[in-house]
């Protein structure tokens, strides 16, 4: 695509410094009113379509298309990203977050940048992808691990699937990666709800893989710099309250 005409200043901190003013302990801390700092836009894909009214096997699972609904979120969160900076888009391989990240990069006219370890986390990676969980590890199992899911949050209680370790690892790493690559951008990466925690736990120092649950097209926002990462935002759905249009906030 052609090179976008519009100049691409340095972001300016969240809060700008204050003439005259040193930063203080709690500036340094969290990346207020201090210079070059990196933005970091982390928006879940749209809605995905997954069938409900028989067995799906695992294969359909990994890499469903938006459904109608995850197009319309898709719209929006582009539509809200229009009119704001945007300095490169990155996205997960798989379909649901490609389609989001165009949705956003098009109105820059930028291309998104494949990443492949942005991929959500690899559940029953190991199963015959003709086969549903149930056919491949029995009800007893899977309602075993639905419990277990509800009270510790690791996806290590899921039987044949990607560790929590080799997840974390290879999310944080893409993402510190893609950082690295643009100080001082906005950065937006369309990504998965298992990859937005991953990312933010690890720097909150949580243990739980999935410490809260990001809705389709949130947008989370973490800012980045001088060896500090710092948490802005988490599940901002402004841009999915429409006047007349009902149900665009899903999970």
């Amino acid at each position: 695509m052609p090179d976008d005409p519009r100049p691409s200043a340095p972001l300016p901190p969240a809060h700008p410094p204050q003439a005259g003013r040193l930063p203080d302990i709690f500036d340094l801390t969290f990346l207020t009113d201090v210079p070059d700092v990196t933005e970091l836009i982390l928006v879940r894909h749209g809605q995905q379509a997954i069938r409900h009214d028989r067995p799906v096997p695992v294969g359909e699972l990994i890499d469903p298309q938006l459904s109608p609904i995850g197009r319309r979120q898709a719209q929006l969160v582009g539509e809200r990203f229009s009119t704001e900076r945007v300095d490169v888009v990155y996205t997960s391989p798989l379909q649901r977050a490609y389609d989001t990240a165009m949705e956003i990069a098009r109105h820059h006219r930028l291309d998104p940048i494949v990443v492949a370890d942005l991929r959500e986390v690899e559940l029953y990676r190991d199963i015959p992808p003709g086969q549903s969980v149930t056919e491949a590890i029995g009800h007893q199992l899977v309602l075993a691990m639905r419990e277990r899911m509800r009270m510790e949050r690791s996806w290590d209680v899921y039987p044949l699937s990607e560790s929590s370790f080799e997840f974390r690892k290879r999310t944080v790493n893409a993402i510190e990666g893609i950082l690295a690559t643009h100080p001082g951008q906005r950065i937006v990466i369309a990504c998965h709800g298992g990859v937005i925690n991953a990312y933010i736990a690890h720097h909150l120092r949580i243990k739980e893989d999935m410490f809260f649950r990001p809705a389709h097209t949130s947008v989370n926002v973490m800012v980045a710099g001088h060896g500090v990462r710092a948490l802005r935002s988490l599940n901002d759905l402004h841009h999915l309250a429409v006047p007349g249009e009902f149900g665009l906030a899903t999970y």
